[in-house]
């Protein structure tokens, strides 16, 4: 079973494991079967019947193959910006894993030119819309197919060509389909899947570096910690709720910052501060069951129909169908929508003297300089988009097919969605941690623990402090695809 590590390992660049016997194995047994309903003149849906509606039309025998070129290309229709680089690598890898249990009825050397486009970096351009997600990912994996058959484009050493070009500059052969082969091709939940899975991976890394920036926003704003007493949090026994109380105390222990106002009379600090095991808590539960979704559905073979080499079989099902992803990337969209939007609160109150006690937007020279006035304006205007990207695509099913199709889950919008929402919500947190760092560096020469200080030095390995006004976009992008991608940890 692959792991969403694995997932984005190969995303990013490093090669498929190669098949095994066993894999080859379990691929043959399945093709067996299909040739063997072929042979005996056998009806099987999607081998020698029309797709969809047109389910009731038979094809005949020295008709199939053609039956299958038509179908991809007949199904690769997408439209807008194609789909990022790694998302296509991981649709690959998961289209490949699929085909390698043996439930597909595939020859051997189809998954192994899959495998191969991986291994020598041959990425098929796909439009990144036009998944309904429920008849597997049609439209997105037609135009990945199409590159298999010598058709379509893909991009090679850098370089966007056609398909039949890259495939020979990469030293592979086009393959020609057979009965079978362009369905399962394109019958899977491979691009939600996949981008669901880059997405849960960077937002565990998001959310991360927001529970540390709470931690640093405290310091700066001189806050209690009293809210993260342990005894709080057994009352209420949330499971992320406790973790993060438990991770902003060991951030927190034996604070310098925090001994120094041990007596100032403060009572209770704004939500965003004193509310964030809670908040913070229900948004890592939340990214643990999207997780666990995820997770499952890379060990899922979700073709249609499907193959019982021991028995002979071959079933028709609703594998392919997203509803198990759409729903929890609609709420994977959702947590990090809840957490941009609770980093930004924060950095909003550092900015305001009468919260925070520091300089206004944190200059050391208001008036003249405005400081980080602009950085929460411009998180603002990020958390303002994710709150729109946090409709549910799911809830918005339209049927296909005549009717026969009459429930989609629209889950590579929700994948989408999810991927813009994390990567804008990673631009908010690194907004609130410059923030934070300023803020709290206003405080020296208090110092605060060894965690906190080693983060903050971490995020001045990308934003220098502001002593002048200067533009910050490159300084504060870069910071958050450090976090996004995990170029850098904080503690």
């Amino acid at each position: 079973m692959p792991t969403l590590e694995e997932l984005e390992a190969v995303a990013r660049g490093a090669a498929p494991p190669p098949l095994d016997d066993g894999d080859r194995a379990r691929i043959a047994a399945a093709r067996g079967v299909v040739e063997d309903a072929l042979r005996g003149g056998r009806t099987v849906y999607g081998v020698n019947t029309g797709f969809g509606d047109l389910v009731t039309v038979s094809i005949a025998p020295e008709d199939t193959a053609q039956l299958q070129l038509n179908l991809i290309r007949s199904h690769a229709v997408g439209s807008g910006e194609p789909l990022a680089d790694e998302i296509v690598r991981g649709m690959v890898l998961l289209l490949a894993g699929s085909l390698r249990r043996g439930r597909s009825g595939v020859r051997i050397e189809l998954v192994e030119l899959l495998l191969a486009l991986l291994e020598r970096g041959v990425t098929p351009v796909i439009p990144s819309r036009g998944s309904v997600g429920s008849s597997g990912d049609l439209a997105p994996l037609a135009h990945l197919a199409l590159v298999l058959v010598g058709e379509g484009e893909a991009v090679f050493e850098g370089e966007r060509m056609p398909g039949a070009a890259a495939l020979a500059r990469a030293g592979l052969e086009p393959v020609r389909l057979t009965a079978k082969e362009g369905l399962a091709l394109i019958n899977g939940t491979h691009l939600m899947a996949a981008a669901g899975g880059l997405a849960i991976r960077a937002a565990q890394r998001v959310f991360d570096a927001a529970v540390v920036a709470v931690a640093l926003s405290l310091e700066a704003f001189k806050g209690s910690t009293v809210p993260f007493d342990a005894r709080l949090h057994q009352l209420r026994p949330q499971p992320g709720q406790a973790r993060v109380a438990a991770r902003l105390r060991a951030l927190l222990d034996g604070s310098p910052v925090v001994e120094s106002h041990a007596d100032c009379g403060r009572v209770q600090d704004p939500y965003t501060l004193r509310c964030a095991p809670q908040v913070l808590g229900a948004v890592g539960d939340a990214l643990d069951y999207v997780a666990g979704a995820l997770e499952r559905e890379l060990d899922a073979v979700t073709d249609n129909p499907l193959i019982f080499p021991d028995e002979g079989d071959v079933l028709s099902g609703g594998n392919f169908h997203g509803q198990p992803l759409s729903l929890p990337l609609d709420h994977l969209a959702l947590a990090m929508t809840e957490l941009a939007s609770f980093s930004e609160r924060r950095a909003f109150a550092l900015l305001s003297p009468s919260y925070a006690g520091l300089p206004p937007f944190l200059t050391p020279r208001p008036g003249l300089s405005s400081g980080l006035m602009i950085a929460q304006y411009a998180a603002a205007a990020l958390v303002n988009e994710c709150q729109v990207l946090s409709h549910p695509a799911g809830a918005g099913s339209i049927p296909t097919s005549a009717g026969q199709e009459d429930f989609n889950s629209m889950g590579a919008l929700a994948a989408l969605k999810a991927t813009t929402v994390v990567r804008y919500a990673a631009h908010v947190v690194a907004t609130e941690l410059v923030c934070a760092c300023q803020g709290l560096e206003f405080h020296r020469p208090l110092r605060s623990t060894e965690a906190l200080e080693g983060a903050l030095a971490g995020v001045r390995g990308h934003v220098a402090r502001l002593e002048e006004d200067r533009s910050l976009a490159g300084e504060l992008e870069a910071l958050a695809a450090a976090l996004h991608g995990g170029a850098l940890r904080l503690a």
